[in-house]
């Protein structure tokens, strides 16, 4: 009998061994952040290796994080386009996301859409995402003047509501820095250009990290 409880007692040892093997590999593997938007995170007009996916992936393992970052922009998405496909994103993907940078909007208020419908579509996405088990940030964009003022607060003020509501982290501009530069803009006056997204990167790069501190 002692001899079967020895042999017992090294069966669970090698069990929990083998526990704290798979927790410890589970916790070395790169972590995947997905870059989800429209054109300003699709690298629109530029070179491969200059958008933001794969800058803000280049700037994150110089500073030590073992990353990867997923490039999940489509040029034109409104948030509506955004909503529909992202079932498709995530169910292609080979590793669920730990954190979705959340950056669209700004279709709906350049083609005069619904501030309302795009609140409750990016509310929607947090949501989803969240219930993935992803953390997200959440890009805020600015809106045009000429649209006026009660659209100008409804538009710019959707996104600081959806993250307190959600309890997600908030960046307020996604083109702090860039915006009517035009030095860091494609000729288009609108879309950054690759020095444009290095300033992007630069700029919420801390937020990035500060939330893949706190993924579990």
């Amino acid at each position: 009998m002692p001899e079967l409880g020895a042999r017992r007692g090294l069966y669970q040892m090698a069990a929990i061994v083998g526990a704290l093997f798979v927790s410890q590999a589970a916790l070395a593997r790169p972590l995947v952040v997905l870059a989800y938007g429209d054109s300003l995170t699709a690298g629109y007009q530029l070179p491969p290796g200059q958008g933001f996916a794969p800058q803000l992936e280049k700037a994150l393992k110089a500073k030590g994080h073992d990353v990867t970052v997923v490039g999940a922009g489509v040029s034109g998405d409104t948030s509506t386009q955004g909503r529909a496909r992202m079932n498709w994103v995530l169910g292609g993907m080979k590793q669920k996301p730990d954190l979705v940078v959340l950056e669209l909007g700004a279709n709906d208020m350049l083609r005069g859409q619904s501030p309302r419908t795009a609140r409750e579509n990016i509310d929607a996405m947090v949501k989803a995402f969240k219930a993935k088990g992803a953390r997200v940030l959440l890009a805020g964009m600015r809106a045009n003047p000429a649209l006026g003022k009660p659209y100008v607060a409804e538009f710019e003020g959707l996104f600081p509501a959806v993250a307190k509501a959600n309890g997600v982290a908030l960046y307020p501009f996604f083109l702090d820095g860039v915006a009517a530069q035009r030095g860091l803009l494609l000729g288009d006056g609108m879309h950054p250009n690759a020095k444009g997204v290095t300033q992007i990167v630069g700029r919420i790069l801390p937020a990035v990290e500060r939330e893949l501190k706190l993924v579990k």
